[in-house]
């Protein structure tokens, strides 16, 4: 199939999956054409590597999962140890991101939301929120 049919298929851009071929994640074969042509294994690659992209790796490691996905002789605690690296990334990630969600739930709960032009989000953002920074002022 032509990269036209594989990004409708993968859901990816022709312009990604020729990407990833540049990253040397995928190989497609030249019809005489010149154009590439890709097999099931090219598809099965890249929907690899979607489902590695949905899970938040970046392309460092999916350049390595793909690695150990192709190696049959793979010990699997390599995979475990990169998955388990990868969660604490998303873990620390999500904390971040909920305490920004706390910080700014504070501000939003002190605006009144009325035709007033004072404002306490805006006051936050500003930096003279206190509440914001916590003990920093």
């Amino acid at each position: 199939m032509l990269i036209s049919e594989a990004a409708r298929v993968t859901g990816l851009t022709p312009k990604m999956i020729r990407h990833y071929e540049d990253l040397g994640l995928l190989n497609s074969e030249r019809a005489a054409n010149g154009y590439r042509v890709y097999q099931a294994r090219d598809l099965d690659t890249l929907l690899f590597i979607v489902r590695a992209k949905d899970l938040g790796f970046n392309l460092a490691d999916i350049q390595q999962l793909t690695s150990l996905w192709r190696d049959e002789q793979r010990p699997s605690s390599e995979v475990k140890q990169l998955a388990q690296s990868h969660i604490k990334t998303l873990e620390s990630r999500a904390a971040l991101l909920l305490d920004m969600a706390a910080k700014l739930r504070v501000l939003a709960e002190q605006c009144q939301g009325d035709h007033q032009p004072d404002c306490p989000i805006l006051d936050g953002l500003e930096g003279s929120h206190c509440s914001v920074h916590g003990s920093r002022n």
